[in-house]
């Protein structure tokens, strides 16, 4: 006896079933694939991490490269030395002023943090006391401080015990890793000879034959590969000039630990938006421990915001311009995401290059612009 066929709401909810299954096992599938390749990359970490640093390395190091091989016609082997030569001087020069700064910052600041600690828990007892309800709680403050602190250093020795044990484990791992960090700069010395090979023949080696899906391919890793150096090359210069600008006005203001925090802002400063603002944190802190007033903290705020404008209207158009092509809301949306899902500071890194080169295929695969 045949069935009888399905009616038209039938159909539909059959459909939609059938659709929602299909979808439900393209994202388990696409799930599994995220998690194997996360957990190769994470397997060929000691590898994959000198490769990937050499790389940024000789991203920021190929534009002198190529201005003394066209500019003044030395033959590129020769160039890359003497640019590794001016970037070793730098580096000592910069190991030599700048370092000792900073251990010595370090250092004043390990010593004078249980004063520093000490004096904002007075204040805070004391604008506790000012107010309203405060006899109350200020007396639960002092009561329950030694006894909180107490119970989140019982907790936390077992975690640290855990970690280190977890870190004693890793050893191999990360001799592994240091001994590929110390090939670093053999890989840049052959990334930067090989340029011209690598830029002219990488399509060759594509394991495709000659179709529309390999020019599809070969336009899409190429549009990647500029947002990755777009974005690495030029962020690392706009933090290294955004940083100079900061300390320069720590050292006006005569802050405590001004280089220390200057060239945590240019190391933080990587990251969009996230760095500037952990380092103005940092910085109204300080200024507040040691000045005890409220006119330095607004300097600072306004060293903050000359330095972001400087930034923002004259040093990024200048070097990296609008070729990444992200708003700023998009920016924060992805660096908070970033750190949330790949974690810590090498998340926010990587998520505004991979955000850009999102958007890259958004706009040539879904978001297609029609002519009219």
């Amino acid at each position: 006896m045949p069935f009888p066929s399905p009616t038209e709401r039938q159909a539909k909810t059959l459909w939609f079933t059938l659709t929602a299954l299909a979808v439900a096992i393209s994202l388990a599938l696409l799930g599994l694939v995220v998690g194997g390749i996360v957990w190769l990359l994470g397997l060929l970490s000691s590898v994959l991490l000198p490769l990937a640093v050499a790389g940024v390395i000789a991203c920021l190091l190929d534009p002198a490269v190529d201005l003394l091989q066209a500019r003044f016609k030395i033959p590129r082997t020769r160039a890359i030395v003497m640019v590794f030569f001016l970037g070793i001087m730098l580096l000592l020069i910069l190991l030599s002023t700048i370092v000792p700064q900073v251990i010595y910052e370090v250092k004043a600041l390990v010593d004078n943090l249980p004063g520093y600690a000490a004096q904002l828990r007075e204040r805070v007892s004391t604008w506790l006391a000012a107010s309203s309800w405060g006899h109350r709680a200020k007396a639960a403050w002092d009561a329950d401080l030694g006894t909180s602190a107490q119970a989140w250093l019982t907790g936390a020795l077992p975690l640290v015990t855990a970690w280190l044990l977890s870190q004693a484990t890793k050893v191999a791992s990360w001799a592994g890793l240091l001994a590929g960090f110390a090939l670093v700069p053999v890989y840049v010395f052959y990334f930067l000879l090989e340029k011209e090979g690598i830029t002219r023949n990488w399509r060759d080696y594509l394991p495709l034959k000659e179709s529309g899906l390999k020019r599809e391919v070969i336009f899409v890793i190429s549009a990647i590969n500029e947002c990755l150096v777009v974005f690495f090359r030029g962020q690392v210069l706009v933090a290294l000039c955004t940083g100079t600008l900061l300390t320069i006005g720590f050292l006006l203001l005569g802050l405590n630990y001004a280089v220390l925090l200057g060239v945590l802002a240019a190391v933080l400063g990587i990251i969009p938006y996230l760095g500037s603002m952990t380092c103005l944190v940092l910085a109204l802190l300080v200024s507040l421990m040691q000045f005890q007033d409220w006119q330095h903290p607004l300097l600072m705020v306004v060293v903050f915001a000359l330095a972001q404008l400087t930034e923002g209207l004259y040093v990024s158009p200048k070097i990296i311009g609008d070729r990444v092509g992200l708003h700023p809301l998009t920016i924060i949306i992805a660096v908070l995401v970033g750190t949330t899902v790949l974690g810590g500071i090498l998340g926010g890194v990587l998520a505004i290059p991979l955000t850009a080169a999102l958007r890259t295929l958004m706009f040539r695969y879904v978001w297609v612009r029609r002519k009219s």
